[in-house]
């Protein structure tokens, strides 16, 4: 925040350069490098600066998307269970949803074909970190998923969820696991929207986004976002930039997922201290969350609405499903919790439990 003040600062007292209108709906082009190389260089995505759309977050890139390429009753497929606000944003246009199951490596590609309906135009995947088990869509998969996707002439939406935050495998300690690199890299065919959010990296009001397009598909995106809301803030933007171009992001990220390694460490530590053979902890090498499954006679309202009289939140994944959801299984967030906390809210469960 220090950091940012100072940016900040720097560009309110040289105003002329933020002041005036932009006009470009794409967004501040010295951003779009940043963002670019930034990609480039951490996530292995393939784009030019003018591939990048400055979005004010996730849900106006999926917005846009749908919009664009959706009728009503049009098939989205979508991971089960899978992110709440995408899944709203493909209800509001009307697409028929088909729940495409998760295990371990995640997205289940063959269920695809599974399906009896008309073509499948698009499909919204979280493989770097999915929403909420954490599982990671393997090679295999992504190189299963894009050679579907480019045989049915599908497009797919990478959706790059809390893929900053790697810490390596279950068995490892370790904070320094480089991010798994970005589906849209592999794409030989054009078929991949890039979907990122600045907002969880620094923080949530700022409303800054970005969407990596074919470059094909550009023109129309461009128009679209001039009719949808012309453009977002400028100074927001040129400070973004410098906090990008200077190293601050590279730090900052670096720091944070020490940060979160260590309450991540606590998080799995306390359940297996406090659970014991009453948990199963899902993957846990990557984000802001775990997700694990209790044991228990008691219902998942049982659980939630004994634990919220003493003072703990949990959360059920149940309404993360289309299909029918397991019970027992609940997200944990760590990310502004302190190591006590973390430990007391677990040690009060465990006496629900």
């Amino acid at each position: 925040m220090q950091l940012w003040r100072k940016l900040l600062s720097r560009h309110c007292r040289n105003c002329s350069d933020w002041l005036d209108y932009a006009t470009d709906p794409m967004g501040y082009q010295p951003l779009r490098e940043a963002i670019a190389h930034h990609l480039s260089r951490f996530r292995a995505v393939q784009c030019k600066p003018e591939q990048v759309l400055i979005t004010n977050g996730t849900q106006q890139a999926l917005s846009l998307i749908v919009h664009l390429l959706i009728d009503p009753g049009d098939a989205i497929a979508l991971e089960d269970p899978g992110y709440l606000r995408a899944r709203f944003t493909f209800i509001s246009s009307g697409a028929t949803l088909l729940p495409i199951s998760v295990d371990e490596s995640g997205l289940i590609v063959r269920e695809l074909t599974e399906h009896q309906c008309d073509r499948i135009k698009l499909v919204y995947v979280t493989p770097s970190h999915q929403f909420p088990t954490g599982a990671v869509l393997s090679l295999p998969r992504r190189f299963e998923l894009l050679a579907w996707a480019q045989q049915q002439g599908a497009m797919i939406i990478e959706d790059d969820y809390d893929s900053e935050f790697r810490y390596g495998d279950r068995t490892t300690h370790s904070s320094d696991a480089r991010p798994i690199p970005a589906l849209q890299g592999l794409d030989q065919s054009n078929s991949v929207f890039y979907v990122g959010t600045f907002s969880k990296v620094l923080f949530p009001s700022l409303r800054i986004g970005y969407l990596v397009l074919p470059l094909s598909l550009v023109p129309i995106f461009a128009l679209a976002k001039r009719l949808n809301d012309r453009q977002l803030p400028t100074l927001e933007q040129h400070v973004l930039t410098d906090f990008i171009t200077e190293g601050h992001l590279e730090r900052h990220i670096r720091r944070m997922r020490n940060y979160y390694n260590h309450h991540r460490q606590i998080l799995v530590q306390a359940l297996e201290n406090e659970l014991g053979d009453r948990v199963t902890i899902f993957d846990q090498s990557t984000g802001l969350h775990l997700m694990a499954r209790l044991y228990t006679q008691l219902s998942d309202m049982d659980i939630i609405d004994r634990a919220a009289q003493v003072g703990v939140g949990v959360v059920s994944t149940q309404p993360y499903y289309l299909k029918a959801g397991r019970s027992g299984e609940f997200i944990f967030g760590y990310s502004d919790l302190t190591d006590q906390q973390i430990q007391e809210g677990i040690r009060k469960l465990a006496k629900i439990v």
